[in-house]
């Protein structure tokens, strides 16, 4: 080797390792991120409408997932039995029950 080669050798410094926790704070950042704009909103999102859910009750007019208007005409352990039209009755499902179309109050 020449002499510049050898020089250039010792001049040139590695580079210094760093903190590893600078290291991971992109990571993390990432995560706290995705935390507050997808899941905290979707877990909101989730408990309001089970919250809906719970006080729903014979009379209530409901929108299925589908897009089924109904009356909801008797609420069982696992699902509501549904009103589609004159003598229609379809049992849905409580988690397929999207939205609340007119309430009727319990007096």
């Amino acid at each position: 080797m020449t002499k510049l080669h050898l020089f250039l050798a010792q001049a040139a410094p590695s580079a210094p390792a760093g903190n590893p926790l600078m290291q991971l704070a992109p990571l993390v950042l990432m995560f706290a991120a995705m935390y507050f704009l997808l899941i905290a909103p979707q877990r909101k999102k989730q408990k309001e409408h089970e919250k809906m859910l719970t006080k729903l009750g014979a009379g209530d007019e409901v929108v299925t997932a589908g897009g089924v208007y109904g009356t909801i005409t008797s609420v069982k352990e696992d699902r509501f039995v549904i009103r589609i039209g004159e003598n229609v009755k379809v049992e849905v499902g409580k988690g397929f029950i999207s939205t609340v179309v007119k309430k009727v109050d319990a007096a």
